[in-house]
Formats: C-alpha cells, structure tokens, sequence
C-alpha cells in the first residue's frame, strides 16, 4: 500500500469498490496518481488496480462465484478481457485455477 495519504486513500477505495474505474479523484491529478504510484508501489496506477482486482477475483472464484459473474463484479467491459488478463498473470485461465 502507498504511504502518501491521498494515494492511502485512494487504495483503499478502490480495494473496497474493485469496480470503480475511476481515472479522476479529488484534490490529485491523474499524471501526479500515476507517477506517486510508481514511485510508492513500483506499479502503474493501471497495473495496481488490476492486481486489486485480480486478487478479489481469487477471493470470488473460491467463493464458487462464476468467472462471467466476477468479470462483470468487477468492472471489466467484457469476460474475455478478464479472461485475458487473467491468463497472463496466473498462466491459467480462471476456470482452471486450482486452489
């Protein structure tokens, strides 16, 4: 989690509301979110929030929830995005992860 309070917060939102995809958040401009991202996490702010949701994705497949149902959840346009992203972090689709 980043150590600047704005970015604390900011994380903290988005790890309790995965789905917001918000690129615009009071009081800090995006570029200023992106580059204290990088400096404080060594992601993206993209690339965190993506890891966000992915591990609430991990959460909701071992809840029994379908992958279509957590890719919507979760803010994605499309399943097969969610799918895509999924696969390339993990190696393995959601529908073959194995706990």
């Amino acid at each position: 989690m980043p150590k600047d309070a704005r970015l604390l917060r900011i994380a903290r939102a988005l790890s309790e509301r995965p789905y917001d995809d918000r690129r615009a958040w009071a009081g800090i401009s995006p570029r200023t979110v992106t580059r204290r991202f990088i400096a404080e996490t060594g992601f993206s702010f993209t690339e965190w929030r993506q890891r966000v949701r992915l591990l609430r994705a991990l959460e909701l497949l071992a809840a029994g929830q379908s992958v279509s149902a957590i890719a919507l959840d979760l803010g994605y346009d499309n399943v097969s995005a969610f799918i895509a992203l999924f696969r390339r972090v993990f190696g393995v689709t959601p529908g073959r992860y194995k706990f």
